[in-house]
């Protein structure tokens, strides 16, 4: 198991502390402090973030009763497991009035000890979610802003997706990503590896079409002779992903033999190689990723349920392009400029009327099916007018780039007329005699119009 922060072990008896540490260590909650000095102790909680706390009752200077109270006041969200052998009602349910999580009488039994610290761990990580998840709806704000500065974007919904994986990125549970074909689900697998450990690897695979076989050896790797034609030992994935993420794509292919190998690895963090005896330990995080209906599917009985609620901890939808068509425009300048470089031409600038079409186009390809089209349209462009969209004949859907483009509110005739005066006098420069020749009138008309207009 990896937790962000520490278990801080308070006990004046040497042997208690190694006692409990070994046996942490041994259930794989290996970030542990000990302490045998209890003023020091004071000071670790004062200076030290902290995930959980075990704390003996009975200790010289200052006692477990004395530091769990300066906690309660100080830290009150430090979850605090006291264990002690002085064992009776009355400190009992002293200590828990002051708030401790959990009483434990030594001699303390392994099993005991490993689950409370895992309940802790877990209601630690809870609150800070929690509190960061607050602090970013309330406040409105990004505290890691260039976490996602590769995801182009003016959406209102886009930024709180953005402001939930941050306030859960310090977690390490699995991440479950899902919405449509081409929203964008990998960009925001990699987000997630920009806030937790940008300097770790990130290893992404698609794991639609894999058998069970293929799935294991992908992810697992296996050991010199496992199988036949098995010549060398190979690294699986989640060995090559260290303590870095994991991304694991359309995770609702997945059969159900590889479904109970993904649950053990998510469950008990560790793995075991083709042709392996022993497992190995796990500390990548994991983020998944599908189009399906995960939780449609467990009622179908074609996805696990287990596994479901095991990924749906943090479980983000990335909304289509069509429920954020305020995205439209970012998105185009951005793939017209990304085409004309790969071209080697200039980046034409598309016009409202275009911009105006392609939000009232569904894009059932979302933003994977705009990007295509913009190239598409890139490759046989070569000056003047630029179109892009689904059709072959992009200007029958879309019309040249200088078709009129009307609002919601149709203005009227005078407004209209007026409108396209100052539209050609913008694009004349102020030249009367083009703007009229372009317009079909004469001179001397023009300025009529322009003086009843005030030009």
């Amino acid at each position: 198991m990896i937790q962000t922060f520490p278990v801080l072990i308070v006990d004046d008896e040497a042997d208690i502390l190694n006692s409990f540490d070994l046996c942490l260590r041994a259930s794989g909650i290996d970030n542990t402090v000990c302490c045998q000095n209890p003023a020091e102790a004071l000071r670790i909680i004062d200076e030290r973030p902290l995930g959980a706390m075990i704390l003996d009752l009975s200790m010289p200077g200052v006692t477990g009763q004395e530091i769990l109270a300066h906690v309660r006041e100080a830290r009150p969200e430090l979850p605090v497991i006291v264990a002690t052998g002085v064992e009776s009602i009355e400190s009992a349910v002293a200590c828990m009035k002051l708030g401790a999580l959990d009483y434990l009488a030594k001699p303390v039994e392994e099993e005991r000890l490993v689950a409370s610290v895992r309940t802790a761990l877990e209601m630690s990580r809870l609150r800070r979610e929690n509190t960061s998840l607050r602090q970013c709806l309330v406040l409105d704000r990004l505290t890691r802003p260039e976490a996602f500065e590769h995801i182009a974007t003016d959406s209102p919904k886009m930024r709180q997706i953005f402001q939930y994986l941050e306030a859960v990125s310090a977690s390490s549970e699995p991440i479950l990503i899902f919405g449509e074909t081409g929203v964008g689900k990998e960009l925001a697998a990699r987000a997630v590896h920009k806030l937790t450990c940008p300097r770790k690897p990130f290893v992404a695979v698609n794991v639609a079409g894999l058998d069970d076989v293929v799935f294991s050896d992908t992810l697992f790797g296996h050991r010199k002779g496992a199988f036949t034609g098995a010549v060398a030992a190979r690294k699986g994935l989640v060995e090559q992903a260290a303590d870095g993420v994991l991304f694991l794509d359309e995770i609702g292919d997945l059969g159900e033999s590889s479904q109970v190998k993904l649950l053990r690895l998510l469950q008990e963090r560790e793995y075991l190689p083709l042709g392996a005896d022993v497992p190995r330990p796990s500390e990548a995080r994991v983020v998944v990723a599908t189009n399906c209906d995960l939780e449609a599917m467990t009622r179908e009985g074609s996805f696990r349920k287990d596994l479901y609620y095991r990924l749906r901890t943090h479980m983000v939808r990335i909304p289509p392009l069509r429920e954020r068509p305020e995205d439209i425009p970012v998105l185009l300048e951005l793939f017209i400029a990304e085409a004309a470089a790969s071209f080697g031409k200039d980046a034409p600038k598309p016009s409202r009327c275009l911009v105006s079409r392609l939000r009232a186009y569904p894009f059932p390809g979302n933003v994977r099916e705009l990007r295509a089209y913009v190239f598409d349209a890139m490759g046989s462009w070569n000056g003047g007018d630029f179109s892009c969209g689904p059709d072959n004949d992009t200007s029958e859907l879309f019309g040249a780039a200088e078709e009129l483009c009307f609002p919601a509110a149709l203005p009227t005739i005078e407004e209209t007329v007026q409108a396209l005066v100052r539209e050609a006098m913008n694009r004349a420069g102020g030249v009367q005699t083009l703007a009229a020749r372009w317009l079909g009138i004469s001179q001397p008309a023009l300025s009529k119009r322009l003086k009843k207009g005030g030009s």
